[in-house]
């Protein structure tokens, strides 16, 4: 099974960092008008959700796996609650590849893939480098046209 790149980790650490960051915000802010909670105690807390998060990042990391098997896209991921999910192509509607300015930035991109009766993207394929994302992309778009061949036939 295939990874995902790791600079990726790098991303989602980031994340959980900003995210503590701002909930550190908001606890000074309710601190300010309440005059409740020490800044100490807020500090702690940010280094403990900041710390939780980065674990979290790196485990996700370390568990999410991808791969294309004969009838289905398989993927596992999920750190507190794994998941395990077979996409069979001919479920798949279309595929696009995806570049959001931090991960521009980062020299990744992710690949989205619409399944049939579903409202909008079922499965997203982080933090691949760009020519993995596309070579993905086409592999799952021709995949999907022969699997819709074969079961018209």
């Amino acid at each position: 099974m295939e990874s995902l790149h790791p600079r990726v980790r790098g991303l989602w650490v980031g994340r959980r960092l900003i995210q503590a960051t701002v909930l550190a915000a908001i606890a000074l802010g309710v601190d300010r008008f309440l005059l409740t909670v020490s800044p100490t105690l807020i500090a702690a807390g940010w280094l403990v959700v900041a710390l939780l998060g980065t674990v979290h990042a790196v485990a996700a990391h370390r568990i999410w796996r991808f791969e294309l098997q004969d009838d289905a896209l398989y993927l596992v991921r999920g750190v507190v609650t794994r998941t395990d999910t077979s996409v069979p192509y001919v479920r798949v509607q279309h595929v696009d590849t995806r570049r959001g300015p931090v991960e521009r930035t980062a020299g990744l991109s992710s690949v989205v893939v619409y399944t049939a009766g579903s409202r909008g993207a079922d499965i997203t394929i982080p933090g691949l480098r760009p020519e993995r994302a596309t070579e993905l992309r086409e592999r799952l778009r021709d995949l999907a046209g022969e699997s819709e061949a074969t079961d018209a036939v």
